[in-house]
């Protein structure tokens, strides 16, 4: 599996919702079920994590380990902290005329979006998460 995969793959759901309810962590779970990547979709977790849940989820996924975020790149998983917490998670989707993008679900936006990343952006950053046996 190649980082461009996991890019292109993310990228197959932009501007649609696929399925019911599609969230930042439906975007992953549909990557790695469609790259058949061994994962484990929680369930019923809150709109909005606390208390370390997210990190935890992501900690336990089989798939997944944890990195440095300055040596985050193409393909990896980028944790944000949106308000106090880690609550939302975006896929780093390379460099584009010399500026990061990343691809997420949001909820402002109506479904799946690819954005650079501002310093706003770059500032929510709190962790990152590379996909095992990543190319």
């Amino acid at each position: 599996m190649t980082r461009d995969d996991v890019v292109n793959t993310a990228l197959l759901a932009k501007g649609r919702v696929l399925g019911l309810g599609m969230d930042c962590a439906g975007l992953f779970v549909y990557i790695c079920g469609a790259l058949g990547l061994p994962h484990r979709d929680a369930i019923g977790y809150p709109r909005t994590p606390f208390g370390g849940e997210l990190e935890r989820q992501l900690d336990g996924q089989p798939s997944l380990r944890r990195i440095d975020i300055g040596v985050a790149e193409k393909g990896d998983i980028l944790v944000m902290r949106m308000t106090k917490q880690p609550q939302h998670i975006a896929i780093h989707a390379g460099d584009e005329s010399g500026y990061p993008c990343v691809i997420h679900a949001s909820e402002m936006h109506g479904g799946v979006v690819h954005h650079r990343i501002d310093e706003l952006w770059r500032a929510r950053v709190v962790r990152a998460y590379r996909f095992e046996g990543l190319q």
